[in-house]
C-alpha cells in the first residue's frame, strides 16, 4: 500500500476539480482527499494499491473539463503500513 500526495496548479478551483478527482480515485478504490489550499491550488493525498495510485496521477491533469491545469507537482509516493483516510472526501 502506498500514499500518493500532489499538487494541482493553475485555474483548479471553482471548477469542478476536486469532485472529479473524487469521483476518480473513488473508481480505482483508493481512500484520500482534494482539498483546496489558499494559494489557489488542490492538494491531493490518496492512498491504495501503486498501480491506481499512478493511475490517478495520469487522469490529475485532467480532471475536470472546466480545469486548466497548469502543473501537477507529485509531492510524495511512499510505503505505508495503514490507510490514514476512510473513503475519499472532498473539501
Amino acid at each position: 500500500m502506498f500514499r500518493l500526495k500532489a499538487l494541482a496548479k493553475g485555474k483548479v478551483q471553482g471548477v469542478g476539480y476536486r469532485y472529479h478527482t473524487q469521483v476518480k480515485a473513488l473508481s480505482l478504490d483508493l481512500v484520500g482527499c482534494a482539498k483546496n489550499l489558499s494559494s489557489g491550488d488542490v492538494e491531493v493525498v490518496a492512498e491504495g494499491e501503486e498501480a491506481q495510485l499512478l493511475e490517478l496521477l495520469s487522469f490529475l491533469p485532467h480532471s475536470s473539463p472546466y480545469a486548466v491545469v497548469k502543473n501537477v507537482e507529485t509531492l510524495e509516493l511512499l510505503a505505508i503500513e495503514q490507510h490514514s483516510f476512510s473513503g475519499f472526501n472532498a473539501y
